[in-house]
């Protein structure tokens, strides 16, 4: 972890526009199977191959992402490419036919050290594939800081963003961190991480659901 031994989870979050969901049913349970979603590409420099893992809830309520190598720091040690790291992850979503489903909320959990002066930034943003509609919101934190951190985003409900009825889309998930000395002392170091030294910290990605058309009694 660059020399830097912490303890995290993962970053901030997003949301915006709707798709049409006329004729489609609230399913507040979901599919009684499970769902399927596994990693199908992931890039960047948050998140080298191997550190990236992806959980589905027993009961289809959620999804967690775990990262174990995503830090962004400055000062001594830190090369300048350290200032800024990020990951794109694409996500295969297999839901059961007759369901589709919509991301809620999210929480999002991390670690933070902020010298006085310095400044942090997360940002998230995610999409369906082929869908030209692209949420994402930025959280930014002031030094001095030295704690967890979480935030929640969630949408109102008439404004979810559904996935494609019948049809398996990946979904694709970007998130940033950036850090600034700013105005901090020379010599001192800050970071921003979301990260999991033991996979018990995570990025919870909250599901809702509905009966597509055809499903519809």
């Amino acid at each position: 972890m660059s020399g830097v031994l912490l303890a995290g989870g993962a970053a901030a979050a997003l949301f915006a526009s709707a798709l049409s969901t006329q004729g489609v049913s609230s399913a507040p349970d979901g599919p009684p199977e499970k769902i399927q979603i596994s990693v199908k590409t992931v890039n960047g420099s948050g998140c080298p191959k191997g550190t990236t893992a992806v959980a589905v809830a027993a009961d289809n309520s959620a999804f967690t992402v775990t990262y174990s190598d995503y830090l962004a720091q400055v000062g001594p040690g830190a090369d300048p490419t350290d200032i800024r790291k990020n990951c794109q992850l694409s996500l295969g979503v297999h839901v059961p036919q007759g369901f589709t489903y919509a991301i809620a909320q999210v929480d999002y959990r991390g670690y933070g050290y902020l010298e006085k002066g310095a400044k942090g930034t997360e940002k998230a943003s995610y999409y369906f594939q082929g869908s030209a509609d692209t949420a994402s919101r930025t959280h930014d934190f002031s030094g001095p800081y030295n704690d967890n951190w979480q935030t929640t985003d969630s949408t109102d409900y008439s404004a979810l963003v559904w996935a494609p009825c019948g049809q398996d889309r990946n979904f694709n998930v970007n998130t940033e961190l950036r850090v600034s000395a700013g105005t901090s002392p020379a010599g001192t170091t800050s970071f921003m991480a979301m990260d999991s030294t033991d996979g018990g910290v995570n990025t919870v990605y909250h599901l809702a659901w509905k009966e597509c058309p055809s499903a519809v009694r």
